[in-house]
Formats: C-alpha cells, structure tokens, sequence
C-alpha cells in the first residue's frame, strides 16, 4: 500500500485493493422468438468456487430479453453480496457488444434493460463482459433450460 500524507479518505480506494474478482457465465434463451424464456447464471469466485446458481422462468419474452435478464440478475447478485469486481462471459454477441459500447441498442423492449445494466455497472468498483462460444457456456445454458422447463411444467 503507497505512503500517503494526506488523509486516506481524500483519496479514492484503488481498484487493487476492492477486492477478488468474482465471474459470472450467464445465458438466456426462448423456445420459439418469442416464446417460454428462461436465463441461467452460474458464479463463482476467483478459485472456481461456485457461489450461485440462478435460474428463472420469464414467461413468454425474447432470446435477447432472457441474456439480459441473466447479466442483470448476475449484477444483482454481485452488488447484493457485496463483491466489486464482476467479470461476465455471454454467449450473446448482440448483447456483450452492446454493453461494450460497440454495438447500438435500437430495440425499445432491450433498451430499459441496457441502461438498467449500465446503471449496475457503474456501481461496481471493475467490471468486464466478454463474448464465449456456446460450448464454453454449457452451465449457464444448462441452468436457463432448467428454467425453461420448469416453466413449461415439464420435470
């Protein structure tokens, strides 16, 4: 830790010391666009330690309504749980692009949803969303079909 001469509460806290990373794979998906949607998150501190599976039926929404319901309930549970420093894998490009400012967001029914993100983000102390191929995913898309099958009642 630097020497400072001042006192430490003029100083912001460095991001270096706001903690461990915590990561979150996030998914969401639709039978049918629109249809039964579900998103599932797996997260799990900097060890590999799962902290939580989340997993929620949405009713009848979009494919890109359900990833953004994944990253903001990965979100919620970051800041909820008081870690500062989130790192997300999505297998959504649309979605990773818009949040890294690459892409625009032109759906009126997507906007709320990315500003609502953005707003979450900005509360973090680090954040970074990167885009995976499905196949390095598997949890997370396994966790929102459980989602989906459960809100189509099948076991």
């Amino acid at each position: 830790m630097p020497i400072r001469s001042a006192p430490a509460s003029l100083f912001p806290t460095p991001q270096a010391s706001s903690g461990p990373w915590i990561s979150a794979h996030c998914d969401g998906g639709a039978r049918g666009n629109p249809g039964p949607a579900g998103f599932g998150a797996l997260i799990q501190d900097g060890d590999g330690v799962v902290l939580a599976e989340l997993s929620e039926f949405l009713g009848i929404q979009t494919n890109n309504f359900a990833e953004y319901s994944g990253l903001l309930a990965s979100l919620d549970f970051a800041l909820g749980h008081g870690h500062r420093r989130l790192r997300v894998v999505s297998d959504s490009e649309l979605m990773v692009k818009q949040i890294q400012g690459k892409y625009q967001v032109k759906s009126p029914i997507l906007r709320p949803l990315f500003d609502l993100a953005k707003k979450k983000i900005a509360m973090l102390d680090a954040f970074e969303i990167v885009h995976a191929l499905r196949h390095k995913n598997k949890e997370a898309d396994r966790l929102a079909n459980q989602a989906m099958d459960r809100g189509m009642k099948r076991a």
